[in-house]
């Protein structure tokens, strides 16, 4: 078992017309916020995982939990892949300053 770490990055787009949809969308992502998961945009959060096991196995427990309607992709990262990403506009927002490659280690 690889031990290099992952990071899950989770979209989604889901319809908020209705009280109940917009209360399926809060709790999904209240689901998220409790399963780990930061916002790095609106409808976009990444989770930071030990290897890839557990991330595949993440993404299992996930796909069990999606709700009826919208759309919700998951994209797999390595750790080194996702240092790579470049924000071309705006700046990194405080969550993403605080996580670091050493998820032990705060700034």
């Amino acid at each position: 078992m690889s031990y290099s770490f992952m990071r899950v990055m989770l979209m989604f787009d889901l319809p908020v017309q209705t009280k109940k949809q917009r209360r399926v969308y809060s709790n999904f992502r209240k689901d998220l916020i409790k399963k780990g998961y930061i916002m790095l945009q609106f409808s976009v959060y990444v989770k930071l995982l030990n290897n890839r096991d557990s991330a595949v196995q993440h993404i299992h427990v996930i796909k069990k939990n999606l709700p009826q309607e919208g759309q919700v992709r998951i994209l797999m990262l390595t750790e080194k892949q996702y240092a790579r990403m470049e924000v071309v506009l705006g700046g990194k927002s405080r969550q993403e300053k605080i996580i670091t490659i050493d998820p032990f280690m705060l700034v």
